[in-house]
């Protein structure tokens, strides 16, 4: 499957669809794509559980290397996953919506 790309994700942020953040929380902190929730890499296995599995997921990191791992592992355990191409980095540099604070 290929990467979800910025406007993809700026769809699923409309649509409602799961949006996982994988950074470190005070990467999270410090500004992240609004909507999206905090689970970072060393945490989400153990929180799978909590995502939708009838929904897609995309993942997002920094740039893309981080949420193409853990898309990896969603798909491993059955979810319709995509990581977001160059990352937060790529959707601040566009210009689109910051938030920043503590994890969701």
């Amino acid at each position: 499957m290929s990467d979800a790309t910025l406007d993809d994700l700026a769809t699923a942020l409309e649509r409602g669809d799961p949006v996982v953040d994988v950074r470190e929380p005070d990467e999270y902190a410090a500004g992240h794509v609004p909507g999206a929730t905090s689970m970072p890499m060393g945490r989400l296995p153990s929180r799978l559980d909590e995502l939708d599995r009838s929904r897609p997921v995309l993942v997002v990191c920094a740039s893309g290397n981080r949420s193409s791992a853990m898309t990896d592992v969603l798909l491993a355990h059955g979810f319709e996953a995509r990581s977001v191409a160059g990352g937060t980095h790529a959707w601040v540099e566009s210009g689109r919506p910051v938030e920043q604070g503590a994890r969701r």
